[in-house]
């Protein structure tokens, strides 16, 4: 495998190219990594009342749409975000799957699912009580993720 890197003085934004005969698990991997590493720079601020927090948003559980607001849930809190589920899922890192038209988790934090063939299934967290619906249409990518995760 070549390497190269390239200096481009006029680029607005960075790019990587991977170029292959195939995409095989060690170019995946390398892609992974890439958009693992552009993703640590999100910066998302939450807000609760009248405050504002600044944390990592490995922390989240799960967000949801409540109404008009999109909810950030932590083990603790709840805090509200002011981005809509779709910038979220384009902005955060693999680790975050959409799950339902009203709902995005992290996979990392996932404990359980409690699977059901003819509703949506119950996902349940690993820091205690809280828990999101997957529905049916979003389980097979919910399930690939999960399976992403114990192969890291």
């Amino acid at each position: 495998m070549k390497i190269r890197v390239e200096l481009v003085d006029d680029l607005r934004e960075d790019e990587l190219i991977i170029r292959c005969r195939e995409e095989n698990d060690t170019i995946k991997a390398i892609r992974d990594y890439a958009v693992e590493q552009a993703a640590k720079k999100v910066e998302i601020t939450f807000y609760k009342d009248n405050r504002e927090f600044f944390f990592s948003p490995d922390e989240v559980l799960f967000f949801e749409t409540r109404g008009e607001e999109v909810c950030a849930h932590t083990a603790d809190e709840v805090y509200t975000v002011k981005y809509r589920l779709y910038e979220l899922e384009q902005m955060l890192s693999r680790k975050f799957v959409r799950v339902s038209k009203s709902a995005i988790l992290n996979v990392e934090h996932v404990y359980s699912v409690t699977r059901n063939l003819t509703a949506s299934s119950l996902v349940n967290f690993n820091t205690g009580n809280k828990g999101v619906y997957v529905s049916r249409h979003y389980y097979h990518r919910l399930r690939e993720r999960l399976s992403e995760r114990s192969k890291l």
